[in-house]
């Protein structure tokens, strides 16, 4: 479980995130959704202790991710941010074993090299591993980085919108891939969305946030709510109850 006690950071006066205190289940996928602005990627980062709150704690598996040392918090989270910054002229197999890097210390073992190989496959790059990142389409890239926080084979994977620069079809088969990494390999699945209906669709749980609160947190059932999804994106938004489950239009 992920648990949020009181935990607030201010970038100025007029922008605060929090205070929020509330827990995401262990388990499944829980999906942040809200407008820009909200506080989404900021909780996500404050979790992977990327940032550092000005009040309250944070813990990850009852322990406190800002007094654990870094090593065995590595060990147990893994964060994929939007903005990555590695060189190019790595190829994909390379990229993916930076995830390795808390077991390794750099001096990758059989056992790394498993993980590697299966974290690979497991995102469909097994034609592509030995390509450079920059022979690659930005879809093909963004599996690449998954594939690196999966192989770093932790609990907990914090993803701030892993769908950036997917189409349609590939945004679908990302979203069912993290889905079988709760399912088969027993990963909590905690991602940033732009689009509410793959949360409604993909997500145990949905965390819902604006002006810097959460302001509903529950299943897809309770959150895809006419009321609900209009309040928190401040334009009138519509579910649809179909045979695949609720789909809100905002048209």
């Amino acid at each position: 479980m992920i648990s949020f006690d009181n935990v607030s950071r201010a970038y100025s006066d007029e922008v605060t995130i929090g205070p929020v205190s509330f827990d995401i289940p262990a388990g499944g996928m829980t999906a942040l959704v809200g407008p820009n602005g909200a506080g989404k990627s900021t909780l996500l980062t404050m979790v992977g202790r990327l940032q550092k709150p000005d009040t309250g704690a944070i813990t990850v598996g009852g322990e406190d991710v800002f007094t654990t040392p870094s090593g065995e918090v590595a060990k147990k989270l893994s964060i994929l941010r939007q903005e990555n910054h590695f060189v190019t002229r790595l190829t994909v197999r390379q990229l993916v074993g930076f995830g390795r890097y808390p077991h390794s210390h750099g001096r990758l073992n059989v056992e790394d090299e498993k993980h590697i190989t299966e974290a690979i496959d497991f995102l469909n790059l097994t034609d592509l591993e030995n390509r450079y990142l920059d022979q690659l389409s930005g879809g093909q890239r963004q599996r690449a980085y998954v594939a690196m926080v999966l192989a770093q084979d932790t609990d907990y994977v914090l993803l701030d919108e892993p769908l950036n620069n997917l189409d349609m079809k590939h945004s679908v088969q990302m979203m069912k891939q993290l889905r079988r990494a709760c399912d088969e390999l027993g990963r909590t699945v905690v991602i940033v969305l732009h689009d509410i209906n793959f949360a409604a669709r993909y997500a145990d749980h949905i965390c819902a946030m604006a002006d810097g609160q959460v302001t509903v947190f529950g299943t897809p059932e309770e959150v895809i709510r006419d009321e609900v999804l209009s309040g928190i994106f401040g334009t009138p938004v519509k579910v649809l109850q179909t045979e695949d489950g609720p789909l809100a239009s905002y048209f």
